[in-house]
């Protein structure tokens, strides 16, 4: 599961921090550098990982960082100056970008293994035309359906939003609970993806949204604006068709009412498929992406998940960069990606007929069809999360412009 959390920027006039950061040369005479991730579900597959590169290159050791609550580490180590040899980060945060502009990272643009990966999956990241991240994987967000209660029913997936209300109303009058959903401030941040895709497909993607959202005059989101109205109807689609007591469900509880065929969509990202299959679900799950006005015109949203970057303070940037190669190889992503399922930006991994349950969405990561989360050019996010529950749990369309007004508003 991966939450977009609020980016806060961390500064520490003095930090107490153990040796960990320190490059070293161990008593074998390896080169010694640190990896540090923040992809804790994926723990054992990058020891693994680790552990065959190690074989490979015996002369270099790698120092796997994995702690509980590594942004907020990350933040604070390298506001000190400690910063990790090679680190996991997502180059469409705001403080990654502000970490590259401040030279924390190393320009990775005409390194060699950068050919690894599909065309146009690190330009999407660059700052100033310098590519300071390589991202390896990416997660994307869509709806989890019930396939086998679909077929049973006589319904498909929708093509286009007008399609998607009928569905809807469909699964209704046949007595079905369309959604499952967590309606909660808590766990507001589940619904990102479906306001974000709601901008984009009304105002033509990630720069039409934005222009409307972030880049337009201050107090310039009006209930009479034509993209409102529209953005309105398709959050209107959430409202009154999930599950009793929605409102008070938390993410786990949304899960769980899928996988128990309570309810027959699940908005969500790809990564919530592991909680799903933990259920046990007695079905057959698929994934369609966020319709447009017309066939065609579906998107994705989503954004570089295992990511990394190299210190440009590294004493060992040859060994980091011979780590970060390995990363882009075959060998090391087809056993990321066999495990993880998300999409990987490396063009030797086989990926055919592998988790079909996400592949309505996932067909469109790295391509045209799939939009970097908005809050890329954002300072923040929370506050847009928890106008997107307020609004489905009130109706309010007024309050909703006025709190999208205040929010975006401080970024202008």
């Amino acid at each position: 599961m991966k939450k977009w959390k609020k980016i806060v920027f961390v500064t520490i006039a003095t930090v107490s921090l153990t040796a960990c950061g320190k490059k070293q040369e161990s008593n074998t005479g390896q080169t010694e550098i640190e990896f540090f991730s923040q992809k804790k579900e994926m723990k054992s597959t990058l020891e693994e990982i680790i552990k065959d590169f190690e074989q490979e290159n015996p002369t270099i050791k790698i120092k796997f960082t994995n702690v509980p609550d590594a942004g907020t580490v990350l933040k604070t180590r390298i506001a000190s100056g400690d910063v990790p040899d090679v680190v996991n980060s997502y180059p469409q945060n705001a403080d990654f970008q502000e970490w590259a502009k401040a030279d924390v990272f190393e320009d990775l643009t005409k390194a060699s293994y950068m050919s690894n990966l599909k065309e146009g999956a690190a330009e999407t990241y660059a700052i100033d035309g310098k590519e300071y991240s390589v991202p390896l994987t990416s997660n994307a967000w869509g709806f989890f359906y019930n396939k086998t209660a679909f077929e049973k029913l006589n319904i498909e997936p929708p093509k286009t939003w007008a399609e998607f209300a009928t569905l809807v109303k469909m699964i209704q009058d046949k007595n079905e609970i369309p959604f499952a959903a967590s309606l909660t401030t808590t766990d507001s941040w589940s619904l990102n993806g479906y306001h974000q895709l709601a901008w984009a497909t009304v105002d033509n993607g990630f720069i039409g949204a934005n222009k409307a959202l972030v880049h337009s005059p201050k107090g310039g989101i009006k209930t009479g604006n034509k993209d409102f109205k529209e953005v309105v109807e398709r959050l209107n689609l959430m409202r009154g068709t999930a599950q009793k007591n929605a409102n008070g469900a938390t993410y786990d509880d949304a899960v769980a009412t899928f996988a128990n065929q309570k309810a027959l969509i699940f908005p969500q990202g790809i990564w919530a498929l592991p909680a799903i299959q933990n259920q046990q679900p007695d079905f057959e799950i698929g994934m369609f992406a966020f319709p447009g006005e017309k066939v065609g015109e579906e998107l994705t949203v989503g954004a570089a998940d295992l990511a990394v970057s190299i210190s440009n303070k590294s004493k060992n940037k040859e060994a980091a960069n011979t780590f970060v190669e390995y990363l882009t190889t075959k060998e090391a992503m087809q056993k990321y990606y066999d495990v993880d399922g998300a999409p990987t930006a490396i063009k030797s991994v086989e990926t055919k007929g592998k988790f079909p349950e996400t592949e309505g969405v996932t067909q469109y990561v790295f391509t045209d069809k799939q939009i970097v989360w908005l809050q890329k050019d954002w300072n923040s996010e929370e506050d847009f999360w928890h106008a997107t529950v307020d609004y489905i749990n009130s109706g309010n369309k007024t309050q909703l412009a006025k709190n999208l007004n205040s929010f975006f508003d401080t970024m202008k």
